[in-house]
């Protein structure tokens, strides 16, 4: 039995064993443990159960076909369109004809919907939606209140351990399957970038990532500091197959006030009616695409980018649509803006493009199974081609549900063919790794994050993607081998800056300025061999 790396440089002090290890506390992995009510789980989370991650500070809302006059096939379309020719058909066609049952479900766990004064479900729209089809809770407050529901369900389940302030550093294989992880518990002696606290050997008989995406390995993000890639960085490391991670979204409205992560202004403003003006207040999305405001994340991203690169300032103008007084609509939004000495009510505000959603991910199939036997993943880790070169708005949340409660299914059945896994603690292999002080780890991620900013970012070219491999090269030497936060983070960019640098289209989210407008195709890899 051996960890996918080296350089834990401690020895393992405890042995769990589980049923299922679920490395993750966002939307997907919450409902895989709710999936699994029958088996022992364990729920690793590098936070509180429920309190880390993208999935509860998203403000958009879950798309489902509920509405009268739409219907999954719509959904699908629009999904597909936005995907630019890269997704998979039969995973949206699952994604969105699952989509209402899933709604079903959380209502049922008691999810406080906004609804309309005749008690109707309230569905708003947002760009390159058709119909009307998104459901909210709190105006721009989704993501906390679906993960509220989920989570108390989970605290409520008999069969599920939650092991919080975990950080998971490798997984585990014996004879080529996954059986399990190895993970640092807060124990007083933890130290940031994943390092210290108390190494524990997770056993499991599945192994499901859910761990969120990436977004940390950009200077400017919406996304909390917990996102540094880690699952994938794992299933990097341990040879699984990853797809399409060339693909990241860039969301064009983050409150650009300085400060990491950035506070997101939901896409629905843009859905309600919200315009995008420069400093001498004209529109100026028209001049981009005939939908405005409403076009596809990637062409208003690159049309802010543009106007920025043309020294311009780029603001919202929210004042028609955000409400006053104990009408406000969107709640979340005017916080973040008062927080930082705007009032959208009365005045624009600087808003600036910022990495908000990884498209790509470890290769699945439509049950969540990875390449490695033993080793499931659903949410933003997870790749099953629904989202293609361009996530279409709302989508996230339902993608972690719909394939969430597939990969619950999928393995409460594989389970019962997989015999309890054991191992001695002395068969791990943890042999310590050449270590950096703090402060060259830091230095080191910063690098990471400005380079990944600079030559991998909304707009790339063979020249800027050869100048941020070479320097990636430079910084795996300084950082040497390792498994913390600043190790993944790496391992996720030389992974995101190769795909882009062999993908010589622009498509969708991927944007070359020497690239052709190709019809183009899935690009899958393998991780390093061990």
């Amino acid at each position: 039995m051996r960890s996918s790396t080296r350089g834990h440089g401690s020895q393992v002090q405890a042995v769990v064993t589980h049923d299922v290890l679920v490395i993750g506390s966002g939307v997907g992995g919450l409902t895989v443990a709710i999936e699994t009510p029958d088996l022992l789980v364990g729920l690793l989370t590098k936070t509180g159960l429920g309190q880390g991650g993208s999935s509860p500070m998203a403000q958009g809302g879950v798309a489902a076909a509920i509405g009268a006059g739409d219907s999954p096939a719509a959904h699908a379309h629009d999904t597909l369109a936005a995907a630019d020719g890269l997704a998979e058909p039969n995973s949206v066609r699952i994604l969105t004809e699952e989509g209402p049952g899933r709604i079903a479900a959380l209502l049922a766990l008691g999810t406080r919907f906004d609804r309309r004064p005749d008690g109707q479900l309230a569905l708003g729209r947002e760009a390159a939606h058709g119909h009307p089809r998104i459901l909210h809770a709190n105006g721009d407050a989704t993501g906390a209140e679906v993960v509220r529901a989920l989570r108390e369900a989970v605290e409520a389940s008999p069969t599920v351990e939650v092991f919080e302030r975990t950080f998971a550093c490798d997984l585990v294989t014996e004879q080529g399957r996954v059986v399990g992880a190895l993970a640092r518990h807060a124990d007083g002696s933890e130290a940031p970038d994943g390092l210290g606290g108390q190494l524990v050997l997770h056993l499991a008989r599945a192994v499901v990532l859910a761990t969120g995406g990436i977004g940390h390995v950009y200077q400017h993000t919406t996304n909390p500091a917990e996102n540094t890639g880690d699952g994938l960085a794992m299933a990097a490391r341990a040879g699984a197959r990853l797809a399409d991670v060339e693909f990241v979204q860039f969301h064009p409205t983050a409150l650009d006030v300085g400060i990491d992560p950035m506070p997101l202004l939901t896409e629905a403003l843009r859905g309600a009616g919200a315009t995008l003006v420069d400093d001498r207040g004209r529109r100026f999305m028209t001049d981009f695409h005939a939908d405005g405001e409403l076009a596809p994340r990637d062409v208003v991203a690159r049309a802010l980018w543009e106007m920025r690169r043309q020294g311009r300032r780029t603001l919202l103008d929210a004042r028609a649509v955000i409400g006053a007084g104990d009408t406000v609509a969107f709640p979340t939004a005017l916080r973040h803006c008062l927080d930082h000495g705007f009032d959208p009510r009365r005045e624009p505000v600087p808003v600036s493009p910022a990495a908000h959603y990884h498209m790509g991910g470890v290769a699945v199939d439509t049950d969540g199974r990875t390449s490695l036997p033993g080793l499931w993943a659903c949410g933003e880790v997870a790749c099953g081609g629904v989202h293609g070169a361009n996530r279409l708005a709302s989508n996230s949340l339902l993608e972690g549900l719909v394939f969430g409660a597939r990969v619950g299914r999928d393995v409460t059945s594989a389970v019962r063919a997989v015999q309890p896994v054991k191992a001695l603690v002395g068969q791990v292999d943890v042999s310590p790794g050449e270590a950096l002080d703090p402060t060259m780890r830091q230095a080191v991620r910063t690098a990471i994050r400005t380079l990944m900013w600079r030559d991998v970012g909304l707009v790339r070219s063979k020249d800027s993607l050869q100048r941020a491999i070479d320097e990636l090269t430079r910084l795996a030497i300084r950082l040497g081998a390792g498994s913390s936060e600043s190790h993944n983070l790496l391992t996720v960019a030389g992974a995101v800056t190769h795909a882009a640098f062999v993908r010589r289209d622009s498509r969708g989210a991927h944007f070359r300025t020497d690239g052709t407008v190709t019809s183009g195709s899935r690009h899958e890899v393998s991780g390093p061999s061990r």
